[in-house]
């Protein structure tokens, strides 16, 4: 039975979480690690005041559901994003760069895992947690800073979407490791590639599938056009979860299909306000399930792997702006800007979770995202004042000035 108070409870909810939003924005700072933190203060020890339970007992399941939702609308507008059609034209920025990224920030996860002494299941919940960079941070900072425009910001975006794909996959793979049951190498190689089945078919068939799709939703008022479209979404996530497949990567897969739609203007103006609110909840039911006394021992790793992550960023920024023949001050653009953590580290916490792994690995994903999401902005917006303080300011060449005989002739030449 539905308690009376519900409603009440995820309006106040709904209200706090606002509350901060508007606080992140005052202090024009990345609102996920509000969110995370005002989850986190109420959601163990919180009190109670009249009516109001600020624990959220008995809301918690549907605010739960309400974060369950956030990660398909979030995934689903990351996959309107990045179109099939662009990932392949971004081809080059996406294998060079992506690579590096992908091979140095996994085997940092390695390293930091091999010094904390984890099980070999935890060790792979870290190195995805500390490979997946942050779009929806990304994203942010780009905008914030006017640099959407700069050409650092197409080799961002290209080794931001290799990324995402690693990170399916593997997300793919600890789904088959971990909540599965599977023991063998067999059992989790079978989900693994049952995975990478359904990610190809959809990279493959859903592009022609598209046409089919445009004319399902022509000429459809509002209230059908968006009914379509969220049935297909969750139709297309729930399967995915039956054949043990994150419905994450389901929701991201219907993503990239309806990227080609030539509705795609208004796909996106339809969901973005769902991806906003029920993101926000994302977060925000992630914070409550967080007890914050039992993070002190994951602060020391978490700072430590926050280190190696920026570290590891600004080398694969340095091979990045190599590769695309930028200058090499571009590297601390790349590096910084990548080194933001959130949504998908965040994913893969409640999988390690929900396979009742470790609680050092849920506290770890906390602190760490919480350090990350806060110093990579800032770090991203000095970061040409921290490169010139470092290496000096690039040298621009000295033009001869020219003597007033040749500037009497170049005024003479027809």
């Amino acid at each position: 039975m539905l308690s009376p108070t519900l409603i009440l409870e995820v309006g106040v909810a709904v209200f706090l979480v606002a509350v901060v939003g508007l606080l992140a924005n005052k202090l024009r700072f990345s609102v996920i690690p509000f969110f995370i933190i005002i989850g986190m203060v109420l959601g163990q020890h919180a009190p109670q005041f009249w009516h109001i339970d600020l624990k959220f007992t008995e809301s918690k399941p549907f605010i739960d559901f309400m974060g369950r939702l956030g990660v398909l609308f979030l995934l689903f507008y990351l996959g309107l994003e990045f179109s099939v059609g662009r990932l392949i034209k971004s081809g080059k920025s996406i294998v060079t760069g992506g690579t590096v990224y992908v091979l140095l920030n996994f085997v940092s996860g390695l390293l930091v895992g091999w010094l904390m002494d984890l099980p070999f299941k935890e060790m792979m919940v870290l190195c995805g947690v500390m490979t997946s960079s942050s779009t929806a941070i990304v994203a942010k900072v780009l905008t914030d800073l006017k640099r959407t425009a700069n050409p650092e910001t197409e080799v961002i975006m290209g080794m931001i979407m290799f990324d995402d794909l690693f990170i399916a996959m593997h997300i793919s793979f600890l789904s088959g490791l971990i909540l599965t049951g599977g023991t063998s190498f067999w059992s989790v190689a079978g989900t693994s590639l049952l995975a990478l089945g359904f990610i190809l078919t959809f990279l493959i068939l859903g592009r022609k599938l598209v046409p089919a799709i445009d004319k399902l939703l022509q000429d459809k008022s509002s209230e059908l056009f968006i009914l379509i479209v969220f049935s297909l979404l969750f139709l297309i996530a729930g399967f995915s979860e039956t054949i043990h497949v994150a419905e994450a990567i389901g929701a991201l897969m219907a993503g990239l299909v309806f990227a080609d739609s030539k509705y795609i203007k208004k796909i996106e103006g339809m969901i973005l306000p769902f991806k906003d609110f029920f993101g926000a909840m994302f977060f925000f039911s992630f914070g409550l399930s967080i007890d914050m006394y039992t993070l002190g021992g994951a602060v020391g790793w978490a700072a430590l792997a926050a280190v190696v992550t920026i570290i590891g960023n600004v080398a694969s920024g340095y091979f990045a702006a190599r590769f695309s023949d930028m200058k090499p001050r571009t590297s601390f653009d790349i590096g910084f800007t990548l080194s933001a953590r959130g949504e998908f580290s965040i994913i893969m916490a409640n999988i390690g979770k929900a396979g009742g792994l470790l609680p050092i690995v849920q506290s770890f994903v906390v602190v760490y995202v919480l350090i990350l999401s806060i110093v990579s902005p800032l770090l991203t917006k000095e970061s040409r004042t921290i490169w010139n303080k470092l290496f000096g300011k690039d040298q621009q060449p000295n033009k001869p000035k020219k003597t007033l005989s040749q500037l009497e002739a170049s005024i003479k030449q027809p």
